[in-house]
């Protein structure tokens, strides 16, 4: 028996919709980030981009158990001193809502060249309505 190993000419993707109403935040991006790598296929190759493409909308109605809506905090810095910036998940939610979502599932993928090519076959929009029609994307049912 022959391993398979994939390579760009033998990979083929499909294109996915994922609804977030509802969804627990990290439940939702690690099925992503799994979807996104491509282990869901029984020809995944590690060192290979064999993933799918990920279509996320309604990124505002994502939650958070807990108090993490108050806890959570997401930092920021440009290097100058003094520039060390705080947000609460709940004021990104207010202001950037789909930034929830990039960075939980970010967080999730391998860091590296690999990782941020992968990253980017993720898109994240606010409301119901998203421009990927064309690519027929098919809806995604989470396991959780």
């Amino acid at each position: 028996m022959k391993t398979i190993m994939a390579n760009e000419q033998t990979i083929t993707r499909k294109w996915h919709v994922i609804d977030a109403q509802g969804k627990t935040l990290g439940r939702l991006a690690s099925e992503v980030a799994v979807l996104l790598r491509g282990k869901h296929k029984p020809t995944f190759t590690p060192h290979v981009d064999c993933g799918d493409y990920v279509i996320i909308v309604n990124a505002e109605a994502v939650e958070l158990t807990g108090r993490k809506w108050d806890q959570k905090i997401y930092y920021s810095h440009s290097r100058y001193p003094g520039s060390l910036k705080e947000v609460t998940a709940r004021v990104m939610r207010d202001k950037h809502p789909e930034r929830l979502v990039e960075f939980a599932v970010k967080g999730m993928l391998p860091k590296g060249r690999l990782g941020r090519q992968m990253y980017k076959k993720l898109y994240v929009y606010v409301g119901q309505e998203h421009p990927h029609t064309a690519q027929k994307p098919e809806l995604y049912e989470l396991k959780g």
